[in-house]
């Protein structure tokens, strides 16, 4: 049975009017809604204008017309309606298959009509005067969202162009009142979810729209084995981002489900049989470490597999972390003892110190970036080997998907890359979210480029990572306690001069805005009231951390002189 909007978050049609339009020299009129949104047409048709009409709905271009053949799974949809005139009519397009009777596709609501990403419409057949407030778009979006949330500036204008991209893409991406995959396929994917979810909560308010993913997801699983540890993360997440225990009590039984416990065998590793590694049968579980295929890094399949390994781990500590919030103490010590022994033997069996990375698994020496990057976001790298494995993952810049993106900037973050990882968010080429910005799109991408994933979609919110990497990271802002009742600041620099903000909490705003010049670092900060914060920067070697009571306040430090 397929799920339906009217199920999960609100969402409504906002009418949103043109932006721009033309009659180009056949006598099309090609309208422009400058940017893509899931919607379909209002049109109000003059008496003067009857007869057959046809509207070329695109999601893309070519040489300044709508593209008709589109790649992989770019919209392009015609619509051909017949007016006697003096009519107002809804315009939908035809229905993709796949993505409104496929039994797990999230179905919108019939009385809309069927909608689709677009940004340009190709009318033809209108003849005489054309006003183009006869024609709105109705788009849908979270009822919830607010515009005005969150709010990200820095020196670099490739960097706010970037974030500007991933804001925007959060919201127009809940069209459905669950965060889905896309318009291919329209379903919720477990780490797509979490993604959107953390940036998310750095570009808005709202909270039920991840809840109810959360809610569908355990009802309808996907096959990735490393899918199900994100559902720990996204209940950790909630909790974290809204301090509230009451949602998760009722659903801590069924998480446990999500830590692969299931599968680990009698020495504690997380064990992968043929078919779990992809090798032979395939249905049921799968490790995937990275999608599409290609962007494995020549990653190594083993019986022990170092990404859902660490997966398993950090889903332990956090699943521990719950159960010590809900009163569970028997269940909490168990899986803290659980992750503790399991760094140690983690560690032990899989660092390759010759090589400052870890192997793909036990009995692989081959080190694809994503057996040490996985780890060292997630915690499980130990303080002295931390610079070898950032050293070792220069050597690979961005060699992976935009989904593991996500886990390689908050390695690299967190661990005295900032540069470094701001330098590969902006690298020029087309592995690059500078990439996306620079081809027009307004939506990010499922892959960093149409030759990566030939089928990939335009409207991917797992391609957003800078939502919150640049508030988390560039701004510094964190919850560090349940509902953000403590928070920490520690803006990472880089290479930029200034940068500003604003990132919501359940109490209120967290305003940021930073200069350097020099060696002189000046911070402003708002702290909302049931909050307390700590400053610090943290890629400062003796950085003072200071405690910040709620209201506004300055601070000036001076940097070593070899940090910019």
């Amino acid at each position: 049975m397929s799920v339906t909007c009217l199920d999960a978050a609100p969402v409504h049609l906002v009418d949103q009017p043109v932006v721009s339009h033309q009659r180009l020299d056949d006598g099309v009129i090609l309208l422009d809604f400058g940017t893509v949104a899931f919607g379909n047409l209002k049109v109000d048709v003059p008496k003067s204008v009857s007869g057959g009409l046809k509207f070329h709905f695109g999601e893309a271009q070519n040489d300044g017309r709508v593209d008709r053949k589109p790649p992989g799974t770019v919209r392009y949809k015609l619509a051909e309606v017949k007016w006697t005139g003096g009519e107002d009519a809804i315009v939908a397009p035809p229905a993709d298959w796949r993505n409104t009777r496929h039994p797990s596709a999230v179905l919108t609501p019939k009385d809309w009509g069927v909608i689709l990403p677009f940004r340009w419409v190709e009318v033809e057949g209108w003849k005489g005067e054309f006003d183009p407030r006869r024609i709105v778009r109705r788009s849908s979006y979270l009822k919830a969202w607010d515009d005005t949330a969150a709010d990200f500036e820095c020196s670099d204008e490739t960097l706010n162009r970037i974030w500007n991209l991933c804001k925007y893409s959060i919201k127009a991406t809940t069209f459905a009142g669950v965060y889905v995959d896309g318009d291919r396929e329209r379903i919720p994917y477990e780490a797509d979810a979490y993604l959107n979810q953390l940036s998310h909560y750095y570009t808005d308010t709202d909270k039920q729209i991840a809840r109810d993913t959360y809610d569908g997801l355990m009802e309808k699983p996907t096959w990735p084995t490393e899918w199900a540890p994100h559902m720990v993360f996204m209940a950790h997440a909630d909790w974290m981002y809204t301090g509230g225990v009451e949602w998760i009590k009722p659903r801590y039984e069924a998480l446990k489900t999500k830590l692969l416990i299931d599968r680990v065998g009698k020495d504690g590793w997380v064990v992968s049989n043929m078919s779990q590694q992809g090798k032979g049968h395939r249905k049921g579980q799968r490790d995937i470490v990275d999608w599409p295929k290609t962007e494995r890094d020549g990653y190594q399949f083993q019986e022990v597999n170092t990404v859902v390994n660490a997966f398993h781990l950090e889903a332990v500590r956090m699943m521990a972390d719950l159960a010590a919030a809900l009163g569970k103490t028997d269940d909490a010590k168990a899986y803290y003892k659980r992750h503790s022994a399991g760094v140690k033997r983690f560690h032990q069996a899989l660092w390759m110190p010759e090589k400052g990375a870890y192997r793909d698994g036990i009995g692989s020496d081959h080190t694809a970036a994503h057996a040490t990057f996985f780890p060292l976001a997630l915690g499980l790298v130990p303080e002295g080997c931390r610079d070898a494995a950032v050293k070792f993952l220069k050597t690979k810049d961005m060699a992976c998907s935009v989904y593991a993106a996500q886990y390689l900037m908050e390695g690299l973050f967190e661990n005295g890359a900032a540069d470094y990882a701001l330098e590969l968010i902006v690298a020029k080429g087309d592995r690059s979210w500078r990439h996306m910005v620079e081809s027009g799109t307004t939506i990010t991408w499922e892959a960093w480029d149409q030759k990566y994933k030939p089928n990939q979609d335009w409207n991917h919110a797992w391609g957003a990572a800078p939502g919150n990497l640049l508030p988390r990271y560039v701004l510094g802002v964190e919850p560090t306690a349940p509902g953000w009742k403590t928070l920490s600041i520690a803006p990472r620099l880089g290479d930029l001069t200034r940068a500003s903000g604003k990132v919501p909490t359940p109490h209120g705003s967290v305003f940021v805005s930073w200069t350097r010049k020099g060696d002189l670092f000046n911070i402003s900060m708002v702290i909302p009231k049931e909050c307390t914060a700590q400053f610090s920067l943290p890629d400062q070697a003796a950085s003072a951390i200071k405690h910040l009571r709620p209201g506004k306040h300055t601070l000036q430090v001076q940097l070593k002189s070899s940090v910019h």
